[in-house]
């Protein structure tokens, strides 16, 4: 039976997304294994462009920064306390300075696609 679970940003292993000259930085906060449902996480960007097609619903929220995204030809800058939809299938460019948390639908979406 699954508990409600208190996670802490901070107490996360993150993992390398992008590279110089900027960083980038995604933990998953919730495995399969808790919720093959939806896919939780924190992401920190700093500085890193890092190109990507979502393969699932996924939704940004900005803890603090601003987060950029290029998609479809438009720009779209979601600065603390904004939150960002985008639909499966977007190919995009992430990008700008933030720490953002993400949901991602469906959580288990490497073993439905790769």
């Amino acid at each position: 039976m699954n508990e409600v679970r208190l996670i802490d940003s901070k107490q996360l292993e993150y993992s390398v997304r992008g590279d110089s000259p900027g960083m980038a930085y995604v933990a998953r906060a919730l495995p399969d294994d808790i919720s093959p449902n939806i896919g939780v996480g924190f992401a920190r960007w700093e500085g890193a462009e890092v190109e990507w097609q979502v393969l699932y619903d996924e939704v940004n929220f900005v803890i603090e920064g601003c987060f950029e995204l290029t998609a479809n030809g438009q720009n779209y800058e979601v600065c603390s306390g904004q939150m960002l939809w985008i639909p499966e299938g977007t190919k995009l460019i992430y990008a700008g300075h933030a720490l953002f948390g993400y949901v991602v639908h469906p959580g288990s979406w490497k073993q439905l696609r790769l």
